[in-house]
């Protein structure tokens, strides 16, 4: 009886989380004229199946989930491996300067993303990468925009014992193997976490997209919705279709690195 009061306060914080999402849901399958008359909660007096298959067929959809995917999936891939890569440098190889040099490029955390997408688009410009997928996915491979995935998995890389690295070490194991084939496995739970994280952020990433690119060959599903608002105008049905589309990937990820997450969390809270 006791724990009623924090059930009831988790509830209610649950639906205050998922509520914009339901409701997303909800319009995504009314008319324009219900959506504009009646109540957010109501449910649809006749789901139109129709709003979906009316965005595809009047915006170039599929463009924009192919272009999302790539980049989401190639930032992704290159944020396990490069985090990976200086995260193990980080955590386990002396190399003179290597605290100092970590807390630097932490330090960049603290630096508002707006403040660098200047001279991030001045690279990306210099090295003719404007409009094109290298110059959507190259910054947030690289950390430029995302260093948080290097001290997500370099503190984790710190909870592992050292002894299991000597006795790799001892059986004749180098750098590199020692990672691919100990840290790596040990560490698939944070690298779980580390690939939601860095697929929802490029996913639903609108500002540098907006920025970089301009042809459709090259635009994302965020980029594409903010085009279909100025184009649709007041076509709301279609606008919430194309929203909850796009985040049905996201719920797929989810469902399938969920178990990492929660392992990841009480590993770490055993440690």
């Amino acid at each position: 009886m006791k724990k009623i009061p924090l059930y009831l306060v988790l509830i209610m914080g649950a639906l205050v989380s998922v509520g914009p999402y339901l409701l997303t849901l909800n319009a995504a399958f009314k008319s324009k004229q219900e959506i504009l008359t009646s109540e957010p909660w109501a449910l649809p007096a006749n789901p139109i199946f129709s709003n979906f298959g009316e965005v595809w067929s009047r915006y170039d959809f599929a463009t924009f989930v192919v272009n999302s995917v790539i980049v989401a999936v190639a930032v992704t891939i290159g944020q396990l491996v490069f985090s990976t890569l200086a995260a193990y440098a980080f955590a386990r190889l002396d190399f003179p300067g290597r605290d100092q040099l970590f807390w630097a490029y932490i330090a960049t955390l603290m630096v508002p993303q707006i403040v660098t997408l200047v001279p991030t688009f001045i690279i990306v410009r210099e090295l003719g990468l404007v409009d094109t997928h290298v110059g959507l996915i190259m910054p947030f491979v690289f950390g430029f925009l995302m260093p948080y995935g290097v001290f997500l998995v370099r503190q984790y890389f710190k909870t592992i014992p050292s002894s299991i690295e000597d006795a790799a070490r001892i059986d004749g194991a180098g750098t590199f193997t020692i990672l691919w084939r100990v840290m790596i496995p040990m560490a698939k739970p944070i690298l779980g976490t580390l690939a939601i994280i860095s697929f929802v952020n490029t996913w639903n990433n609108l500002l540098w997209p907006l920025i970089i690119t301009h042809s459709e060959s090259t635009r994302v599903i965020t980029r594409g919705i903010a085009q279909m608002q100025s184009q649709f105008n007041q076509e709301y049905h279609l606008i919430l279709a194309a929203s909850t589309m796009a985040l049905l990937p996201l719920v797929a990820v989810f469902l399938v690195f969920q178990r990492h997450i929660v392992r990841s969390i009480a590993l770490s809270g055993m440690k």
